[in-house]
């Protein structure tokens, strides 16, 4: 099916979780290719803050203080945009958080708050995009995870979320399809990223968590984002890692499961020990306006799969025109017909 998507400059976007990481990498991109947006977020400090950083660069955006997981303030969002706008074109659902630790470990009242953000957010978040996208025509963009597809140790509930994200915006998906709404869903897959990913994260652990190589930077997610906002793909991973991830839980289940044993306990641990546990995001909005938390150790600042998949047209006319160039290579290398070397 096709959509008829349009371009960037054209768009209004409603993006969660716009204050920090990925959803502050986004809304800053998307301002600075022109389109209006509506910025939500728990904290309003933050969310004023930005506002008016991106209305002195000549972008129109509005704020809405909003928990996700709560209904009535995400249907608030929607009506906010619609009261502005007249509407919107693409909804980010990418407001998220996680927990470090053994699940047995973990209060229930915690594993329940990491859920309603998590799940439900992205449920509230896309059935408010679809009573209004089925009308105008548009595009929900889910931010799953790498671990969409695969279990994670010390982070199973948050693995757990991200397989319910998938399995709702695949169905959610068909089911549009099947009415033929003029609705794109698109799940976006991003590896670790250098984001405040950690720094939000509760921690039940002795030592401080970290999240365990490689790790690449939000901007690749972002422009992931504002790709499937503009072109209907179902899946985006973001970081080959994430793919590799993916492939290797479907092919090779036990395999995969003894490469996490092995590494995956030891790769999320520090040798610091863990500071208080009261400090994090998880009930509460935490520090914001940080792109990066600046983690130890490289990130990559771009992903040859991401791009690959992204932009299939340009890889496959730089793969025929190295091509080209191979043949003419060879064709000057080898002796003229009817030669043998000596």
């Amino acid at each position: 099916m096709k959509f008829q998507l349009k371009r960037i400059p054209d768009q209004v976007m409603v993006i969660t979780g716009a204050t920090s990481g990925i959803g502050l990498t986004t809304a800053r991109k998307a301002a600075q290719r022109g389109a209006k947006l509506v910025l939500v977020a728990r904290n309003e400090d933050a969310l004023r803050q930005l506002t008016f950083e991106l209305s002195k660069r000549g972008t129109e955006a509005i704020h809405v203080v909003a928990d996700v997981g709560i209904e009535e303030d995400v249907n608030k969002v929607a009506q906010a945009a619609i009261d502005r706008f007249g509407g919107f074109d693409t909804w980010v659902n990418n407001a998220g958080v996680s927990i470090f630790g053994r699940t047995e470990d973990i209060s229930t009242g915690d594993l329940r708050r990491l859920f309603q953000t998590n799940f439900w957010g992205v449920v509230y978040g896309s059935l408010a995009a679809a009573k209004h996208l089925k009308q105008r025509g548009g595009a929900i963009i889910n931010i799953g995870s790498e671990v969409s597809d695969h279990a994670l140790p010390l982070q199973g509930m948050y693995a757990a979320s991200k397989h319910a994200v998938k399995g709702f915006t695949d169905s959610l998906r068909l089911e549009l399809e099947s009415e033929q709404a003029p609705v794109a869903v698109t799940l976006v897959k991003p590896a670790a990223l250098d984001t405040m990913f950690v720094e939000h994260a509760k921690n039940y652990m002795e030592v401080e968590p970290r999240l365990p190589p490689p790790i690449y930077a939000p901007d690749i997610a972002a422009d992931a984002i504002l790709y499937a906002a503009e072109n209907f793909k179902r899946d985006i991973f973001v970081g080959g890692t994430a793919k590799l991830a993916s492939s290797g839980a479907y092919y090779a289940p036990r395999a995969m499961d003894s490469y996490m044993k092995r590494f995956f306990f030891r790769q999320q641990r520090t040798r610091t020990p863990a500071r208080d546990r009261n400090l994090n995001s998880l009930h509460h909005p935490g520090p914001d306006l940080q792109e990066r938390q600046g983690l130890p150790g490289p990130v990559f600042e771009s992903s040859l799969y991401t791009s690959a998949a992204t932009h299939p047209r340009v890889v496959t006319a730089v793969m025929f025109g190295l091509g080209l160039a191979l043949a003419a290579w060879w064709r000057m290398r080898s002796p003229p017909s009817g030669m043998r070397p000596g």
